[in-house]
């Protein structure tokens, strides 16, 4: 089957590959569509990040570059393995992509997200979401019943948007400051809005703070190079300042405005995945009280996200922004997206 292959730094290539079969305890599925993830743009700009570097294999999974790509996932159950009763061929599911050692729990109130050597395939090997075929344990697969898979796809990154609000604590009737508005700060701002939240997002991009309007995720939407951030933030909420804010840019300059702009006692969640050491003035943070908290990926997240998207409370359709062929991943994908990103959410690949 057709698959496409992270070799290293700015090196992806389209190849032939073995076509994985279901074996005992796993699901074979027929990828319909998968997400190209910044993560993947960091792997192809930066990397190797999350792939283990060839000669280095992960200590989970045993493999290295080459690995296949693609995390971010949506299919339809092509043959169950042994064991498997709870699925049906031909059910629409999503992945949540995560390589863990087999002792480690994945129930509820667990932190799997945390335990030692996590990656995620598509990343780290165990096949990946930009190949026609992957078969999966059963534990990562989730059923999206009647949800499109081109939205379904968009439930992986998502789910970071749902565990970064479940680890803020934010309640509906809350002000929400989201600093940045990529793909991933776009879908942390429709998760607050689903979850009750007054949402103000901080963006300089004309696209993105279209977008943000468009898509109605925004209540308020601020540019900082036109007004004061925080002045304004204050301004909306009676003086007090935000209940709580996401990091969603990796900018020193957003996460200082969030300090400024949020109220004393407020949390803070960082989400970006910061490629160098930001500087912040962290007094705003001694005198206020701020609560300034990380997140990774998720645990448990991925059922009530889902939940969130079929009961209508959440629309995935505009964040689609583009829809290309395999063959064209690199021209098409990752260059438009390095390129051109202020002209796209998410690009899905249908291999």
């Amino acid at each position: 089957m057709k698959a496409a292959r992270y070799h290293d730094r700015g090196d992806i290539r389209i190849e032939e590959v073995p076509a994985p079969e279901a074996a005992p305890g796993t699901v074979l599925i027929d990828v319909a569509w998968c997400g190209i993830c910044g993560t993947d743009l960091h792997e192809y700009l930066d990397g190797p990040i999350f792939v283990p570097p060839a000669g280095h294999p992960h200590p989970i999974s045993g493999e290295a570059a080459p690995v296949t790509l693609g995390h971010e996932m949506s299919g339809t159950v092509a043959a169950l393995g042994e064991g498997i009763t709870d699925l049906q061929i031909g059910e629409h599911v999503v992945v949540e992509p995560y390589i863990i050692r087999d002792d480690v729990p994945v129930g509820p109130g667990t932190e799997y997200q945390l335990s030692p050597d996590m990656n995620f395939i598509g990343l780290a090997g165990r096949g990946g979401g930009l190949a026609e075929r992957i078969a999966v344990e059963r534990r990562w697969v989730h059923p999206v019943g009647d949800l499109p898979l081109d939205q379904a796809a968009l439930i992986e990154p998502l789910s970071v948007g749902h565990h970064a609000f479940v680890r803020s604590g934010a309640r509906s009737g809350d002000v929400a400051l989201v600093g940045g508005g990529g793909p991933i700060g776009l879908l942390t701002a429709a998760i607050c809005k689903a979850e009750g939240l007054t949402v103000i997002l901080s963006e300089v991009s004309a696209a993105r703070k279209a977008m943000g309007t468009r898509t109605g995720v925004a209540d308020h939407v601020l540019d900082p190079t036109e007004v004061d951030v925080p002045e304004q933030v204050r301004a909306l909420t009676g003086g007090r300042g935000a209940d709580v804010a996401f990091e969603c840019a990796g900018v020193d300059v957003v996460l200082d405005t969030l300090l400024s702009g949020v109220r004393p006692g407020a949390v803070i969640v960082n989400v970006s995945i910061w490629g160098h050491r930001p500087v912040v003035d962290l007094e705003k943070l001694v005198v206020k009280e701020i609560d300034l908290r990380g997140t990774i990926a998720y645990a448990n997240d991925h059922a009530a996200t889902i939940e969130l998207v079929r009961s209508g409370k959440l629309d995935l359709a505009p964040f689609i922004t583009g829809r290309i062929a395999l063959d064209d991943l690199v021209e098409q994908g990752f260059d438009q997206l390095i390129h051109h990103n202020e002209d796209h959410v998410k690009i899905l690949v249908h291999p």
